[in-house]
């Protein structure tokens, strides 16, 4: 008996240790992660950190970490097991940046200048519309849809957070969880590269940017990456090296949660593949995009003011911040915040084709673009958008696309039915082919 207890003591002795060895390494970003969720969350949409533990950071071991907000001093801290400590700090105007030991708190910074849109009528301000009644919906199934959405008391299964559909310009549903209403400023992840690219198609437009010609990088010149497009970056397409698997210690998780510049890590990357042959779905793409973009300014306060001035004040999404990182640069493609109402007036914008309220911002043939499949993605990817060219949602039109972000941020735009549909949550599962679809199914074209 005593072997046997010895023997069962060593084993999980040995169990221990290995658990340690693989799980070390990752509590550096187990900690980061949970720092600047916090610290996001907290500073930019006012959430209690119990609510921010038990929704945004409910997820396999970030649930580990242990967190701290200093309200005063505007940052939060985050380790495991007393072990790895992060800090993120919050600056008004560029949100939380997860820094490092070397980052200088006392170092002076720049801020987006802001405006706001006069006070009009949504989607043109954010006064309510009047009610609408549309004879060709079911209202009756387009309401239980929308409900349906949504967990039962007690349930964890869907995760929706809010879920709006404008069809015609008007609101027809619009839903909150508990928690959440309309001046709620959620994550939309991922969706933020779609906003990246826009403005590409905004300098486009300005006759400042030509996407068909080699990317703008210097250290490129002399190798083979120098025939990249950056058409080829926006379609991630560029046959560049590149790692993106959240459950591993990887290129994108090294760059979100560890990297001071996180662009220049794409950057450095050499090419694996010629361009336009090789699909490759890449958050650092994204953030090289971004560098890209500060580049075409004279200034640092030039690049911060432009993607307010020129595309999201423009519009009217006065709720929305892009997070910027140690080194200042916009985290293109994943740290974009908005109100359910304003990530519904992005959709809006590429359902008009750039066109906003009379004035156009982009090029028709821009929208063009983005909706159209890039080579090798199986009608999967346009210009940072998803596609359903190919059918993806069997029960959804193929001209739909979208923005779309970790944990199933969608922005779904529907061309041939005049149609915008937003869902924010907390789940990859949940069912976006059933959703979209009976949505479509209760209004007749």
């Amino acid at each position: 008996m005593k072997k046997t207890f010895k023997y069962l003591g060593i084993a999980l002795l040995i169990l221990l240790i290995y658990l340690c060895y693989i799980t070390y390494p990752k509590l550096d970003l187990i900690s980061g992660f949970s720092a600047k969720s916090i610290a996001s969350g907290h500073f930019i949409d006012n959430r209690k950190q119990e609510v921010i533990e038990k929704g945004d950071n409910d997820i396999d071991l970030i649930s580990l970490a242990k967190n701290k907000i200093n309200d005063s001093e505007k940052f939060a801290t985050a380790s495991v097991f007393g072990l790895k400590p992060r800090k993120a700090i919050y600056r008004e105007g560029l949100g939380a940046t997860l820094i490092n030991d070397n980052f200088d708190v006392s170092k002076p910074y720049e801020v987006p200048k802001r405006s706001k849109r006069k006070v009009n009528v949504f989607p043109y301000g954010d006064v309510d519309q009047l009610d609408t009644v549309f004879s060709n919906i079911d209202y009756a199934k387009l309401n239980a849809t929308v409900a349906n959405a949504f967990d039962k008391k007690g349930k964890k299964n869907k995760r929706t957070r809010s879920v709006i559909v404008i069809y015609k310009d008007k609101i027809i549903a619009e839903k909150y969880d508990t928690n959440f209403n309309k001046n709620s400023k959620i994550l939309g992840w991922s969706m933020t590269k779609s906003i990246t690219a826009t403005c590409f198609g905004i300098l486009e437009k300005q006759g400042k940017f030509d996407i068909n010609k080699p990317a703008p990088i210097i250290a490129w010149q002399k190798d083979e990456r120098a025939i990249i497009k950056t058409s080829d970056l926006l379609h991630m397409n560029s046959g560049l090296e590149w790692e993106e698997n959240y459950t591993k210690i990887c290129d994108a998780t090294k760059m979100l949660f560890q990297a001071e510049d996180m662009g220049q890590m794409q950057l450095e990357k050499p090419a694996k593949f010629p361009p336009n042959l090789h699909w490759n779905y890449s958050s650092g793409t994204t953030n090289l995009l971004s560098k890209i973009l500060r580049n075409q300014f004279k200034t640092h306060q030039e690049y911060l003011d432009f993607w307010y001035s020129s595309l999201l004040d423009k519009i009217g999404m006065n709720s929305a911040l892009v997070e910027t990182d140690m080194a200042g640069n916009f985290v293109g493609s994943s740290y974009g915040w908005a109100t359910t109402r304003d990530w519904a007036k992005f959709g809006l914008l590429y359902l008009h084709k750039g066109n906003w309220n009379g004035e156009q911002l982009f090029n028709e043939s821009w929208a063009k673009f983005v909706a159209t499949p890039t080579n090798t993605s199986n009608g999967r990817y346009g210009g940072q958008f998803w596609l359903n060219a190919g059918g993806y949602f069997p029960d959804v039109p193929r001209d739909m696309f979208y923005a779309s972000g970790f944990q199933g941020q969608m922005v779904a735009v529907f061309p041939s039915h005049d149609l915008v549909i937003v869902r924010m949550g907390l789940s990859e599962d949940f069912d976006f082919n059933g959703f979209l679809s009976q949505i479509l199914l209760s209004i007749n074209k």
